[in-house]
């Protein structure tokens, strides 16, 4: 392993900061006994459901990737291309002041295609992108199973429609090879989305909550937003904040919030270190790694 560099030792101590910062802040609006008993009382059997989910959810979305991937010339075996995506999420988490997951693939994808970095720095973001649009969505279907809803759904509908009409249209124009396949990748993308609510679903009848599901599951995805952001450790604290914030417009229990944070965060670290054989053993994905 190379020694990290001076500029990714300082990414990484002000993520730890930002997401030291973050965790301070919830923990003093949060009663940690309540969630700790809620941890010991859950059983583990809907636990590792909502693991399979999440690891799902993964495994369609590394599908999504290779989609996007194939539209700029990359012809990638399904069973590669997953396992770069393994590799990728070990770095986003466990590497986070390195060059990171996505920027590994790129690096990676670029040495061995001779591919334009740009290409596929763009293949990479407009997955994002469809990502986005898909937490956008199913958030929105969510709002409808809101009682006493406090958002303007009407208003929100209709900003979706045109900013998703808008979105397909400038694809078309200005970057028509991604616009290929739009609906089947972006179907893959909802998919995605819908795996990681069930895993949420899981988490929730792991500790026998017996109360409205929709407006958990809708904090949890506008909380996926802020995780996206690259500012905290794969997102811990960042989801965490948001529930409990957001908990204040929706009348939930914010310690229940927090904990299916943390629950999902751990579920998704533990997803993985299954890229951890791919970084240190496996040769498959050794081009001279640039520092981390």
């Amino acid at each position: 392993m190379n020694k990290i560099k001076p500029r990714n030792l300082l990414k990484l101590l002000l993520k730890l900061g930002f997401t030291a910062i973050l965790l301070y802040f919830v923990l003093k609006k949060i009663n940690f006994e309540e969630i700790k008993k809620i941890f010991q009382q859950s059983n583990p059997f809907f636990i590792f459901l909502a693991f399979i989910t999440f690891f799902l959810s993964q495994l369609v979305s590394s599908w999504r990737l290779l989609s996007f991937l194939n539209n700029i010339g990359l012809s990638l075996k399904f069973g590669f291309n997953f396992r770069l995506y393994l590799l990728g999420m070990f770095y986003n988490i466990f590497l986070p002041g390195g060059i990171g997951g996505d920027g590994y693939k790129i690096y990676l994808l670029h040495k061995k295609s001779k591919l334009p970095v740009k290409k596929i720095f763009s293949a990479l973001f407009f997955d994002r992108l469809s990502g986005l649009w898909a937490v956008a969505f199913a958030a929105l279907l969510l709002l409808f199973f809101i009682p006493e809803n406090v958002f303007p759904i009407h208003w929100i509908v209709f900003i979706f429609i045109i900013g998703s009409v808008t979105y397909y249209f400038i694809l078309l124009k200005y970057f028509r090879v991604f616009s290929r396949h739009f609906f089947s990748n972006h179907l893959k993308a909802i998919a995605v989305q819908m795996l990681q609510v069930l895993s949420i679903v899981f988490i929730l009848i792991a500790i026998n909550f017996k109360g409205n599901f929709p407006p958990y599951l809708f904090i949890f995805l506008v909380s996926s937003i802020m995780s996206i952001i690259p500012f905290t450790i794969g997102g811990l604290g960042a989801r965490e904040y948001v529930m409990i914030y957001a908990a204040l417009f929706l009348n939930i229990d914010k310690n229940i919030g927090v904990f299916i944070s943390a629950a999902f965060w751990l579920i998704s670290a533990l997803a993985s270190l299954s890229g951890i054989y791919y970084a240190y053993r496996s040769q498959e994905f050794k081009t001279s790694t640039p520092n981390p």
